[in-house]
């Protein structure tokens, strides 16, 4: 495991004496929240994760995985298989017991008209956490969150407990760097940043972190720092599914097929056009350029711009399909719609685009029906049987159980629509 610094050799950061710290709490039990609980549990750590969701902490405590979370599976097997019955390492509950060191991993959510970042949540957990915050703690932040946000308001709610951030409590920001559907390797794997308040905040939250990366680095920077890494990540996909959207038009106007062309563009050895699609979901590329956006209104002209673009991408793929049903020549055309969450293979739907399309069909009183592999809502009816007299099916999700249902039942499927048009996107 290597270590980096801006300001200080990873010789020096190896030689400071590791934190002891024996007891987690992970403020937030969701989609960051639960895995980095477990996965601390997993190495030998008392674990606490705490949720005000009463249905997911019931679910936990009667030692099940809450619905969304199968991704786990094998993890939460694994742990309660280890975990002595009469000393359990993994405990829920509502309110936050004494632990060494607290994680926040809680939902920031977006603010669609104000376009800023609400972190109501995040203020809430830190203070929960207080009547248990004792000298010698550390107080990890990894929700996503604008630049400046860990000094600007966490410090000070800690600070009011009389405790000194860098000498008697400790502060740091570290953000989470996982792609949902392969969470538990990237956790592993992946290169983390640690951005500290102090150098000793740095130190210590790296001692902790290397505790679960094994298979990746942790790089030390400031808070700041590392806040503002974590949205240029994002930020940076965003601007470059942008283009790639852009680019998809000009070639769909000048009759060039773009996913023909990328492959042939990305042979260039300095060119990495991302994939153009249906729109950006999701509760990080979606929403995080935003809180660039917020931090330096000014400055930012083209982080709004993508922004725009890729919000206004479904409506441009409702345009098509709605010329792809025109050509069928029926006067009340059948549409389906395969795949409603935002990414393929993830059972999560905040921000999807193909929603929003399916949604605008809706809204428009076209017979529009919708089948997803993955939502309990939308798998019930065959999709052959969805199917029978429709104009098109459109696959705007594809999943991998879509993509054999496709490889084994396409002819089928073809065969009893009323027009054959079967696109994927």
């Amino acid at each position: 495991m290597s270590v980096s610094t801006q300001t200080t050799a990873s010789s020096a950061a190896k030689t400071f004496a590791p934190a002891k710290v024996a007891r987690v709490c992970v403020m937030g039990l969701g989609y960051v929240g639960l895995p980095t609980a477990l996965l601390y549990a997993q190495q030998g750590l008392e674990v606490q994760g705490v949720d005000i969701n009463p249905q997911r902490l019931e679910a936990l405590k009667s030692g099940h995985l809450p619905e969304g979370f199968a991704e786990y599976q094998d993890w939460w097997q694994a742990l309660k298989t280890t975990m002595p019955a009469n000393q359990p390492i993994f405990e829920v509950g509502d309110t936050p017991a004494p632990a060494d060191a607290f994680i926040i991993a809680v939902p920031t959510p977006f603010d669609d008209t104000t376009k800023h970042c609400d972190l109501s949540a995040v203020e809430s957990a830190v203070r929960a956490i207080l009547p248990v915050l004792a000298e010698g703690n550390l107080v990890v932040l990894e929700s996503t969150v604008p630049p400046g946000t860990t000094r600007r308001h966490i410090l000070p709610l800690i600070e009011s407990t009389g405790l000194v951030v860098g000498e008697s409590v400790f502060l740091c920001f570290c953000p989470e760097r996982v792609l949902p559907g392969n969470t538990q390797a990237e956790m592993i794997n992946n290169d983390r940043l640690v951005g500290g308040v102090t150098t000793t905040c740095a130190r210590l939250g790296h001692q902790l972190l290397s505790r679960v990366v094994v298979g990746g680095d942790v790089f030390m920077t400031d808070d700041a720092t590392a806040e503002f890494c974590k949205l240029a990540e994002n930020t940076y996909r965003d601007v470059n599914i942008a283009l790639a959207n852009e680019l998809a038009k000009v070639a769909e106007q000048v009759g060039i097929n773009m996913h023909e062309a990328l492959p042939l563009i990305n042979r260039h050895p300095r060119v990495n056009l991302h994939r153009p699609g249906i729109g950006v979901g999701g509760h990080c590329i979606a929403v995080d350029p935003w809180f660039m956006v917020e931090a330096a209104p000014e400055q930012t002209p083209l982080i709004r711009l993508a922004r725009t673009i890729n919000d206004q991408q479904p409506m441009h793929i409702v345009g098509q399909l709605t010329a792809l049903l025109a050509q069928s020549g029926q006067a009340s055309p059948k549409l389906v719609v395969v795949g409603l969450t935002y990414k393929p293979n993830v059972a999560d739907t905040r921000q999807s685009p193909a929603f929003e399309i399916f949604e605008t069909f809706k809204a428009q009183g076209l017979e529009v029906l919708a089948y997803d592999p993955l939502l309990t809502d939308y798998n019930q009816v065959p999709l052959e049987t969805l199917a029978q007299g429709a104009d098109c099916l459109a696959v705007l999700v594809n999943h991998t159980d879509v993509q054999t249902l496709l490889s084994e039942q396409r002819q089928v499927l073809m065969s009893v629509m009323r027009t054959p048009h079967i696109v994927v996107y």
